[in-house]
């Protein structure tokens, strides 16, 4: 990635340059955004969010015994990722001044029409419909982000999972997509009433699987890989990519301090390592996966066995002539992406297009 080999030289001539040198072939959108910009921002959210984990007392339970602190600290791991993951689109959204970012006390009406629509009808055939917020309702739903592009005129209905397998053999998928389309359905009439009169034409909604698995849009599965076209902006995906990977060490630290409490082993002093980029821990991760974790290797000593001139060591040598083991590897990755449409509307629009979230939204 341009972050890695770019990064000396932003520290150097700071963030004005940088932008300005990155090549114009590589920019797939008007804003840019690189690690460096935003990370005394997520840094703050990373901690809050190990700080909460942290707080967290397990409760006494039979069946887990002393391990019940380590179950403790997953489950909460699991909450706690999902608020970072949303607290941080809305940072890097804001490097797009075109997008509004909405995601406190949204509870958006499931309208009774909408949801019969959404259930006896294919969801292409109901793009044109927009319907009242203020229709009789049965419950709400509440997404956990609406970005609207003000200059599209587009708004987008998200709910970020941090990994969905475990949706993959139950209808709970299907269940949350209908009411994501269903609320959907409503929105263009809940923005222009709710938020001083937000006119919008174009309504996608898209799960986001923080785990990055293979997208489906046809079914409004985006990865967080490509979240650079949702907002439009290029090398947001980059910047969630090291935040979970930042994140994910402290949280390994948590767990591994709790699980020698649990087995009785001595504490060992957490060490925060410095912030490595997401490129050199790539590399680090796919040598612990094949080598398993890396112990210091004694050093090379002159072996004090040997005998006169013929120079035989001894069953226990461990000098530099009797054992020298090697090892290299190496990795690579990429992702890639889009743009939107635009057109001049009125109020109330001739035609509302609802569904799930595309590569491009043209009208």
């Amino acid at each position: 990635m341009s972050f890695v080999a770019g990064s000396a030289s932003r520290r150097q001539f700071g963030e004005r340059s940088a932008v300005h040198a990155e090549p114009p072939a590589l920019r797939r959108h008007t804003h840019l955004v690189r690690y460096p910009d935003v990370e005394a921002d997520f840094d703050a959210l990373i901690d809050k969010a190990i700080g909460a984990i942290s707080e967290g007392e397990p409760v006494e339970d039979e069946i887990l015994g002393h391990y019940v602190a380590v179950a403790s600290l997953v489950r909460a791991v699991s909450f706690r990722e999902g608020k970072l993951l949303e607290q941080a689109v809305e940072r890097l959204a804001k490097v797009n001044p075109d997008l509004v970012v909405l995601m406190q006390s949204i509870k958006l009406p499931l309208v009774k029409a909408a949801i019969e629509a959404v259930a006896g009808n294919d969801w292409r055939q109901l793009e044109r419909v927009r319907l009242d917020c203020e229709a009789p309702a049965k419950g709400s739903y509440t997404p956990d982000l609406i970005i609207v592009n003000r200059a599209k005129r587009a708004a987008f209905v998200l709910d970020l999972k941090r990994s969905l397998a475990s949706y993959g053999d139950t209808s709970r998928l299907e269940e949350l997509k209908l009411k994501m389309l269903a609320s959907a359905m409503i929105v263009p009439d809940w923005l222009y009433k709710t938020q001083k009169r937000m006119m919008i034409e174009t309504v996608g909604v898209a799960i986001i699987d923080g785990a990055s698995r293979p997208s489906d849009h046809a079914a409004g599965v985006w990865a967080l890989s490509e979240i650079d076209d949702l907002l439009e902006i290029d090398g947001a995906a980059a910047c969630m990519a090291e935040l979970r990977l930042r994140f994910g060490r402290r949280v390994q630290q948590l767990l591994e301090v709790e699980a020698r409490r649990a087995l009785g082993l001595p504490e060992t002093p957490m060490v925060m390592s410095a912030p490595v980029l997401a490129a050199d821990a790539s590399t680090t991760s796919l040598y612990t996966r094949r080598f398993g974790t890396l112990r210091a290797i004694p050093r090379a000593m002159v072996c004090e066995d040997a005998t006169d001139n013929i120079g035989d060591h001894g069953s226990g040598c461990r000098c530099g002539s009797c054992e020298d083991p090697s090892f290299d590897d190496d990795d690579d990755g990429r992702d890639d992406p889009e743009a939107l449409a635009d057109d001049t509307v009125s109020w109330p629009p001739e035609h509302v297009r609802i569904g799930f979230a595309r590569r491009l939204l043209d009208a």
